[in-house]
């Protein structure tokens, strides 16, 4: 009897996603390209174009796109190289809430959540937000912004509901503010 422990059971399972992500074409992918037709590419530009379309983990938006060393047009496209989301959007939605403390920030997934926060002037009401970075590029449908309030209410916090304009205004915010940092970021150079 063959006992494999949990090391093993994680490699086995982390070799077969590495090798099912491999690049593997079907036979009709194949059966498309006829190099005797004369209105076809000849099968090795196609094959060639195919593989400069796909491109590589170790490309512009594999691992080195993620670390900075990618595709300059794309840098100017979405804001910086470094985050998985419009940088524009990221900074900008930190700015707007930065009063609020942050209780997790995720780059790469963009999603950023604040803690509890209680405004001076209503000490019995507390505030969170939730916001979404949806999109690379910086168009107002790529954020999402979820406002949470609670009320204290005999020494228990109770949810209460928010006003529906208040996300909406929160994400206009934003967006004011990520056109500003475009447009700062532009003069610069």
């Amino acid at each position: 009897m063959v006992r494999l422990n949990l090391g093993t059971i994680i490699g086995l399972i982390l070799m077969s996603f590495i090798l099912s992500s491999c690049g593997i074409k079907s036979e009709q992918e194949f059966a498309t390209i006829d190099p005797r037709d004369p209105g076809n590419v000849s099968s090795d530009k196609q094959l060639e174009r195919d593989a400069a379309d796909r491109g590589t983990v170790w490309g512009d938006g594999g691992i080195l796109g993620v670390f900075g060393f990618g595709d300059e047009g794309k840098k100017k496209e979405t804001g910086g190289p470094a985050i998985g989301v419009n940088a524009f959007l990221w900074r900008a939605t930190l700015d707007t809430i930065s009063f609020m403390p942050l209780s997790s920030a995720d780059p790469f997934g963009g999603v950023i959540i604040t803690d509890w926060y209680t405004p001076p002037e209503t000490p019995n009401e507390r505030l969170k937000v939730t916001a979404y970075i949806l999109s690379r590029q910086l168009r107002a449908d790529g954020l999402r912004i979820s406002v949470f309030r609670e009320r204290l209410n005999g020494g228990i916090w109770r949810t209460e509901k928010t006003a529906q304009d208040t996300a909406i205004k929160l994400e206009n915010k934003v967006l004011e503010r990520a056109r500003q940092i475009r447009i700062a970021s532009k003069k610069k150079y």
